[in-house]
């Protein structure tokens, strides 16, 4: 394949879609086609990410291709620092080749023994680093070789053609994903998806019909003035595993944490239908998140450490989700009387004895057996609200 059409394959390809995938493919197979004895590729980036630290998308000729993911931790740090490419940073080197079928000491690193074993015959790396403040600091893609003379310098000049418009192409295609990545863990899926699509002014928003779901924790002040900050930080993010995957799983949206609690959203399509489906997963994630806190807490005596108690509300109202704050400095959220509501009933579980508390208006619209727990005077309601929780098993 003529290496000027496949870049500009490419640029093409880059620009009109955010697929990896379909472009490693037809790289690697317009190489192979052009004579390149292809037999493994890997495009390395590092990632932004709470999960992992860098991804990997891999090539094997007569495979197709495989992702992974490069977990945060101790082992990837050690097999990271035993790499060539790590080692390649530290001499400030873009290119690097080995010969696989002939070991000494310049190839004694895990990965390159591990291509050996499979039959590889020579390994090439080419890094190219990203302008400084774009998110990423640049792209290693490695080529391997079963050829028994390895790679020639035909081979070589030709991948050295196309490497600087893949490069980008992964450039482009990196800080997409990047971008939404980065916006969902700190702003929520669905919110960020808004925002990326535009709904950025100040003002800008809807009013939604909505599940409301708020939670706090008990004591956690009290407990913040005599515990080690950073065990504070750990206890606090193992509540919100337990009481925040239910939100997602049933699915809603934590619009916000709280200091020691979260704001979440369920929100509801078609009010008019009754019951309501969307405020039944929102009580099943409430219901849920408490019993995976009171695990918690139970993991918690046992190890003679503290626990956290957790008060929960939910709520059902129209709230207005857009954009709140100056002209710079924007927070996604809701507001409304609603969420007023919602805090206001929360503030009575200690006092009621329940930790679990649901509104007048959200159970109207439930289809499960509700428990009455009585009738509550809050400050801002036109009327008492009477509030329920779901019966002890």
């Amino acid at each position: 394949m003529d290496m000027t059409d496949l870049t500009r394959w490419i640029a093409e390809h880059a620009t009109a879609t955010d697929d990896y995938d379909t472009l490693l493919a037809r790289v690697c197979e317009g190489l192979c086609a052009s004579g390149v004895p292809l037999w493994r590729v890997s495009v390395m980036t590092p990632a932004i990410d709470p999960m992992v630290r860098g991804v990997s998308l891999n090539w094997h000729l007569g495979q197709g291709l495989s992702f992974v993911p490069n977990p945060h931790g101790a082992e990837q740090e050690a097999d990271w620092l035993r790499s060539p490419i790590f080692a390649m940073l530290e001499r400030d080197e873009n290119f690097g080749r080995w010969r696989l079928d002939s070991p000494g000491p310049e190839t004694d690193y895990p990965v390159l023994h591990d291509l050996r074993a499979e039959g590889g015959t020579e390994y090439a790396v080419h890094i190219v680093g990203f302008a400084p403040g774009t998110a990423l600091r640049g792209v290693a893609i490695s080529f391997c070789t079963r050829a028994r003379s390895g790679f020639s310098e035909a081979d070589l000049r030709a991948i050295a053609e196309v490497l600087p418009v893949l490069a980008l192409a992964v450039a482009k295609l990196g800080l997409g994903h990047t971008l939404r990545e980065v916006t969902a863990t700190y702003l929520g899926r669905s919110t960020a998806e808004r925002v990326l699509d535009g709904q950025i002014q100040r003002g800008q928003g809807r009013a939604v019909p909505a599940a409301i779901l708020l939670t706090d924790l008990r004591g956690f002040t009290a407990l913040s003035d005599r515990a080690d900050p950073y065990d504070m930080v750990t206890w606090l993010n193992e509540h919100f595993d337990a009481l925040g995957d239910p939100v997602a799983r049933h699915g809603g949206e934590i619009l916000k944490f709280l200091g020691d609690g979260f704001l979440a959203i369920f929100p509801v399509p078609d009010a008019g239908i009754l019951p309501c489906p969307v405020c039944s997963s929102a009580l099943d994630a409430a219901a849920d998140g408490l019993a995976a806190n009171a695990v918690l807490n139970q993991r918690r005596r046992e190890a003679g450490l503290p626990e956290l108690t957790a008060d929960c509300v939910v709520h059902f109202g129209t709230v207005v989700y857009g954009n709140v704050g100056t002209e710079r400095r924007l927070d996604f959220t809701v507001i409304g009387r609603a969420v007023n509501e919602a805090s206001r009933i929360e503030s009575q579980c200690e006092a009621l004895g329940h930790a679990l508390l649901i509104s007048d208006s959200f159970a109207e619209r439930c289809s499960r057996a509700l428990e009455a727990v009585g009738i509550i005077e809050l400050r801002g309601l036109a009327r008492p609200q009477k509030v329920w929780t779901l019966p002890a098993e």
